[in-house]
């Protein structure tokens, strides 16, 4: 999961102003490169709703949840698998080691996604199993605010992107519900898939709602 700053789109759309300009000048723009160009006083809407705005400095958020892996893993902690930049970080200071974990991708997921315990979220158990008693429905409740939701209502873009286990199973297919997929959970953007695993070659990936074919290899 990613969420990054509304600086970005900014950033695109000022290369994209840049881009407009650049094909329109022409003679007489040119002859009068010389002259100061007058600019139109910033408008200050008074009425109108203003969107959300992240204050100056914001930083950007990168969260990463690595799925069936633990401090056994990364070594960073004495695993056996290179992660150099994880690694790097921990030099600086960055060990953060106290989150818990459920042992399985979807509770963790979802107290990850809400900073609140899985069973309090009703899933207190993967998807897969989820059965009609409290706490292990699969359903997280619209009451518990994901981060996603709470980045994008302060001004962020926010992007969720590989494997999401927290889709109850029935609304999985293409005709939804949709009120329980990542676009639902605060994120503009999802890609990747829904369900426990895919096909490593041909996975079944999906962009915000729709099905799309797999990168050719």
């Amino acid at each position: 999961m990613i969420s990054s700053h509304r600086s970005a789109a900014r950033v695109r759309a000022a290369i994209g102003t840049a881009i407009a300009l650049v094909f329109s000048v022409n003679a007489a723009g040119a002859a009068a490169e010389s002259q100061p160009a007058a600019r139109a006083p910033a408008r200050e809407w008074k009425y109108y709703p203003q969107p959300p705005q992240a204050p100056a400095g914001a930083p950007n958020v990168l969260l990463i949840m690595t799925d069936d892996a633990g401090f056994s893993s990364a070594s960073t902690f004495g695993g056996p698998f290179p992660t150099p930049t994880f690694d790097a970080l921990a030099r600086e200071g960055l060990r953060y080691n106290e989150f818990h974990t459920t042992a399985m991708c979807s509770p963790t997921r979802a107290a990850l996604l809400t900073g609140r315990n899985s069973h309090a979220v009703a899933s207190g158990s993967i998807t897969n199993v989820s059965v009609d008693e409290k706490g292990y429905t699969s359903v997280i409740p619209d009451s518990a605010a994901t981060m996603g939701r709470v980045l994008r209502d302060n001004g962020y873009d926010t992007a969720f992107f590989g494997k999401n286990h927290n889709t109850p199973l029935w609304e999985t297919g293409p005709m939804g519900p949709f009120n329980h997929w990542p676009n639902a959970w605060g994120f503009d953007y999802f890609y990747g898939f829904n369900g426990a695993a895919d096909d490593q070659f041909r996975p079944q990936l999906i962009e915000n709602r729709n099905q799309v074919e797999p990168p050719a290899s």
